[in-house]
């Protein structure tokens, strides 16, 4: 299974926030991370959707943390940003299989699935990024 890479930036892009602590611009995480800024953009727009992040139009203004990292779980962002419904076709309700009924692989990928996101339930932002100073020495080298 590969998440999309919406998810992958936006969980890059919380985990930049929690580091920094204030508000930062979408050119400054698209510099830092080397992606693009109508990517980050789009997926800014989600996170705030979802509650995750708010965001500060005008001079000075960027996205920013909407509650505390320790209030952010993981499981809960990929379940906002991917589809886990249709896991396979059948999952999602969109095509029927001939073998429907007597198929045993629908089960089996739901309890997998199901599990990978338990699995995420139990991290934090805060978990996630619990060594601040050394993330984000590693987000920003000492040469940039």
């Amino acid at each position: 299974m590969q998440m999309n890479l919406r998810t992958d930036y936006a969980l890059r892009m919380l985990m930049a926030l929690a580091a920094k602590e204030e508000v930062v611009s979408i050119d400054w995480l698209a510099e830092h991370y080397d992606i693009s800024r109508n990517h980050l953009a789009k997926v800014a727009q989600d996170l705030a959707a979802a509650g995750f992040i708010e965001t500060q139009r005008g001079r000075g203004g960027g996205v920013r943390l909407a509650r505390a990292p320790s209030d952010i779980n993981i499981g809960h962002v990929v379940r906002s940003l991917e589809n886990t419904t249709g896991f396979v076709a059948c999952m999602g309700g969109r095509e029927t299989c001939v073998v429907e009924r007597v198929c045993g692989l629908k089960p089996a990928l739901a309890g997998a699935l199901e599990a990978f996101l338990a699995h995420l339930d139990q991290f934090s932002l805060a978990q996630i990024t619990g060594a601040k100073p050394r993330f984000l020495k590693e987000l920003i080298p000492e040469d940039s």
